[in-house]
């Protein structure tokens, strides 16, 4: 039996990190998902450390859907988000002991994955957004970009008037022979993202995500149907069940799960296997320089049905502050385009020991903190 007997948390207020600890004495680090992650941490030690302490963590599938049956009034984010950290950190241990990076361990191999330079920003205007993506295209070779439309979930609204139909042509006279990705954040009515979708498909864009509220699947199957271009989308969503029926209906056109927004790496497999099924690729959301666009790196290493790129951040310590000094040695490099993968064992990184000096510490044991199931 391999047996969790310990889960530690570090957190700040935007990132958190986990470490599990077997019978044995083997470690793994894992991450809840980012913002908000002291709430998550608290819900890890909560809801998750108590159910998961004392149990066999060899089937993660089964672990995990155990977690989901024993919270089931608790059907949400949070929930998932605090499971991501027990399952990454088990991955991460499971790599270490084999000596093997875990892209390895579910099919794949090291090396090298296009990203495309992603934006976050939306208070930057047209011409300045083209110009600092024309600098890293000659800077760091991106030939892949995305930049975003409308307001967050904003009700048709732009970030300012004008803002849209400006910034999409003119990415396209900066980066001529670039591919071109564009998000919307479920800003859009149907008829709205229709007519978007099709200046998009005037300027050559290639990928439209989330252009409607993302728990509309029938708005973003509607848009799907009425355009040639890719619609994308799933990133919020953390229920299999509503996976399957987006998967089913055919909602999107490339299915985007988040690996911590999903509840870990085990849950986002069966989501690229559902995918694989249909015939649809992934390209996960990866949206800061947390654990998480690692994570991504060797899921896209591995799966039958990756997608064209890895989405990589662009921001700096201006925007995102929380998303540096995380490790002793970043994971990550874009070379001529590519992100890399090391053949380190497990994740291939260390947490920094001056961040987590900081961090607000909590521990759950085995027995004193582990709930009572019933005997198998």
């Amino acid at each position: 039996m391999d047996r969790i007997t310990r889960i530690d948390s570090f957190t700040t207020r935007d990132v958190g990190f986990v470490r599990v600890t077997m019978e044995d004495g083997s470690q793994g680090w894992g991450q809840v998902s980012t913002y908000h992650a002291d709430i998550t941490c608290t819900v890890l030690h909560r809801q998750v450390a108590p159910w998961v302490l004392g149990r066999d963590a060899t089937d993660l599938d089964d672990l995990m859907d155990w977690v989901t049956e024993r919270e089931h009034k608790f059907p949400g984010s949070y929930l998932r988000r605090a499971m991501g950290g027990v399952d990454t950190a088990i991955w991460d241990m499971r790599g270490k002991r084999a000596g093997l990076p875990v892209t390895a361990l579910i099919g794949g191999a090291p090396g090298r994955v296009r990203a495309y330079a992603s934006s976050m920003r939306r208070d930057i205007t047209p011409e300045d957004e083209a110009e600092r993506l024309k600098r890293l295209s000659g800077e760091d070779g991106y030939t892949a970009f995305k930049i975003r439309a409308g307001s967050e979930v904003g009700r048709d609204r732009d970030e300012w008037p004008g803002r849209t139909e400006a910034i999409i042509p003119a990415m396209r006279r900066a980066l001529p022979e670039a591919e071109l990705l564009i998000d919307a954040n479920s800003c859009y009515s149907v008829p709205r993202a229709i007519e978007v979708g099709r200046m998009l498909e005037d300027s050559g864009f290639s990928h439209y995500e989330e252009p409607c509220p993302y728990w509309d699947l029938d708005a973003t199957k509607a848009v799907a149907d009425a355009l040639s271009i890719d619609v994308t989308g799933g990133e919020q969503d953390c229920q299999l069940s509503t996976w399957k029926r987006m998967i089913d209906m055919r909602a999107v056109d490339v299915v985007q799960p988040d690996i911590m927004y999903l509840g870990g790496l085990s849950r986002t497999l069966r989501v690229c296997k559902m995918a694989a099924a249909a015939n649809l690729p992934v390209t996960p959301h990866c949206a800061n320089l947390s654990m998480v666009t690692l994570f991504t790196l060797h899921l896209l290493r591995a799966i039958p049905n990756a997608g064209k790129y890895l989405e990589f951040s662009i921001e700096g310590p201006e925007y995102y502050p929380w998303q540096y000094d995380l490790f002793t040695t970043s994971p990550y490099r874009i070379e001529d385009g590519h992100a890399i993968l090391s053949d380190a064992p497990g994740w291939g990184v260390d947490i920094s020991s001056d961040w987590l000096s900081r961090a607000t510490a909590q521990s759950s044991t085995w027995p004193e903190h582990a709930a009572f199931w019933p005997t198998e």
